[in-house]
């Protein structure tokens, strides 16, 4: 049964773009029917849009500067010590990642393992990294879409929470198709961060049971 909480989720948002996941996840708490709190919003670019969005909302945003690690040994593993350390000041359960175009190492992943999430435009397992819709046309695909995932030290790599599907059209260009996965991970990415703050996911190896779960739509959602 779901998890009936007392107080709303814990989340950090880590971003490094406009923010447009971001504003998702705010609008489904401003609605009231996401139990969650986003307690900062985090990001390795000072003039990142997310940052402006968070502002707007009167949410806590950070800049945390990328250069002072620049030529250490460990700078990716410092930088994420000191992500690391914002995080647990501010108490966050969840992490979630919102376009943040860094990779996060072992020293943030251990910490949160399964309470890191990420937002692909892919359905993984295929066609991780970058200029996925390209290669989704290139390869003749049928289908494309999105991905929210746990995090790992590999990248794109951690166990499936939830997907959606787009078809792909005959017309249909990186960006076109970019557009109408967007419309899709407005709509995922919220459901999984909800999922968490109740209780219903399960990992067992690379697989991630959703309790009470079941298809939702017309088999273009995968799960709810």
């Amino acid at each position: 049964m779901p998890i009936n909480r007392t107080t709303p989720l814990r989340v950090a948002v880590l971003a490094s773009g406009r923010g447009s996941n971001l504003q998702s996840i705010i609008d489904a708490i401003e609605a009231g029917w996401l139990q969650a709190q986003i307690v900062a919003v985090i990001s390795n670019k000072k003039d990142a849009g997310a940052l402006e969005r968070a502002r707007k909302h009167g949410l806590k945003d950070l800049f945390i500067d990328p250069k002072p690690f620049l030529g250490r040994p460990d700078s990716r593993e410092a930088y994420d010590r000191s992500l690391l350390d914002i995080l647990q000041q501010h108490e966050v359960e969840l992490v979630l990642l919102a376009g943040y175009m860094k990779i996060v190492t072992a020293a943030l992943v251990n910490a949160y393992v399964n309470r890191i999430m990420n937002i692909h435009p892919s359905l993984l397992p295929s066609f991780p990294g970058l200029d996925v819709q390209k290669k989704a046309i290139d390869w003749g695909c049928k289908l494309a879409g999105c991905t929210v995932h746990f995090v790992t030290e590999g990248v794109d790599e951690g166990p499936i929470i939830i997907q959606a599907a787009v078809p792909i059209l005959n017309d249909d260009t990186p960006e076109t198709l970019a557009d109408r996965i967007l419309v899709q991970e407005h709509k995922i990415y919220p459901r999984a961060v909800q999922l968490f703050a109740e209780g219903r996911l399960k990992v067992e190896g690379r697989r991630v049971f959703i309790n009470d779960g079941k298809p939702v739509g017309e088999a273009i959602i995968s799960a709810a």
